[in-house]
């Protein structure tokens, strides 16, 4: 059964939808089977809700580039201790991931954040851009009888430019620092390290134009998530990661693994070639956020 909010959507992607839905389901079950206090075991989802472009009906599917619009999730738990992602929530993820990779039944790549319902009803009633956004377009897939959202508080524009500017002017000047400091390494010989500065400038970055854009970003060090939900925001983002060749997409690949393997494993290996493309396409990056970015503040 479909809400009527998803009648935009052709049936393929509401299949999609229902399967995804049944996963996050099926995976959270599953983790609070293998708890043993009865704290930790009465975990509920309470709200299950699409947003972003999907729920909006502006997503994108270019085959050509191969620019493909993720699905935007947000899952609400009925407390806080069940949005921890490692012990509640890796098990969906990596599921999500296989039967993208391989069932070959699901066509788009998922994204989903987990809040609590208490933080979502205060990130509403302190007027919070991303969550009223949320509220106002999200699409429900699943509600669960008796916990409906508070009326989102008005957020002061001069608030919320003052907000961003402090995040602009703390997050941006510490992924440009992060790219020389690759570059050092670069020159040096140590193209292990680079590559995980180079993650941590991208990481930087994404985390840097959410947060000027809506006063959000998720707690997440994963590079394709950050990516997803900031293009989804400003589609000139989508410029800076070319999709169209192995080579780019190998690279994305080695900049992602970059942020464990580049440190602990003796196995993660990336060529001068390959770094150099990176680092390029991080240059462009930060030249798109700061554009980005400025344009928010009023800095033009």
């Amino acid at each position: 059964m479909h809400p009527d909010g998803l009648d935009h959507l052709p049936d393929a992607k509401r299949r999609e939808l229902d399967r995804i839905a049944q996963i996050l389901f099926e995976e959270f079950d599953e983790a609070l089977k293998t708890k043993l206090s009865d704290r930790n075991r009465n975990g509920r989802i309470l709200k299950l809700i699409l947003f972003g472009s999907h729920a909006r009906g502006d997503w994108v599917d270019d085959r050509k580039s191969g620019y493909r619009s993720d699905y935007d999730l947000l899952v609400v738990v009925n407390t806080e201790r069940f949005t921890d992602q490692t012990d509640f929530w890796d098990g969906a993820g990596e599921r999500l991931m296989r039967e993208l990779a391989v069932s070959g039944w699901l066509a788009t790549p998922v994204n989903f954040i987990v809040h609590s319902l208490e933080d979502v009803c205060s990130q509403l009633r302190l007027g919070r851009p991303f969550f009223v956004d949320i509220a106002r377009d999200g699409i429900p897939l699943y509600e669960a009888e008796g916990y409906p959202l508070p009326a989102p508080m008005p957020l002061s524009e001069e608030d919320r430019q003052a907000e961003a500017r402090q995040h602009f002017d703390h997050f941006f000047p510490g992924a440009d620092a992060l790219m020389a400091a690759a570059g050092f390494l670069i020159q040096r010989g140590d193209f292990n390290l680079a590559a995980f500065q180079l993650h941590q400038a991208t990481e930087r970055l994404y985390h840097c134009v959410l947060l000027v854009l809506t006063l959000y970003s998720p707690k997440s060090h994963r590079l394709e998530r950050l990516r997803s939900q900031a293009e989804d925001l400003d589609a000139r983002l989508v410029d800076a990661w070319p999709r169209d060749t192995k080579q780019a997409r190998r690279c994305f690949a080695r900049l992602k693994r970059a942020y464990i393997d580049a440190r602990y494993s003796p196995r993660y290996e990336i060529t001068p070639d390959e770094l150099e493309w990176i680092a390029e396409r991080v240059g462009q990056l930060a030249s798109i956020v700061e554009t980005v970015c400025r344009e928010k503040i009023g800095d033009r």
